[in-house]
């Protein structure tokens, strides 16, 4: 079975980015999801969507976003 695929959005040096990153490794089975990460620093686009809404875990596959605050119920509901 593939794993589920999800981004988590963000930039270095972010403290924010930094603790959505640890939630993530805390709470999701990393054996049945592949969290990329991507720095949105590098593309225009995603700094207009979400430059003051970092960190963003993102779903590809449903379009579905999830804007930092989330706590681990938020993302294992997402």
């Amino acid at each position: 079975m593939p794993k589920r695929q999800l981004q988590l959005l963000g930039t270095s040096g972010c403290h924010l980015c930094d603790l959505a990153e640890a939630l993530l490794v805390h709470c999701l089975d990393l054996s049945q999801v592949e969290v990329e990460l991507i720095d949105i620093a590098d593309n225009d686009e995603l700094i207009e969507l979400y430059g003051v809404k970092i960190p963003v875990l993102c779903c590809p596959e449903s379009q579905k976003v999830l804007c930092w605050p989330f706590d681990e119920l938020a993302v294992n509901s997402f």
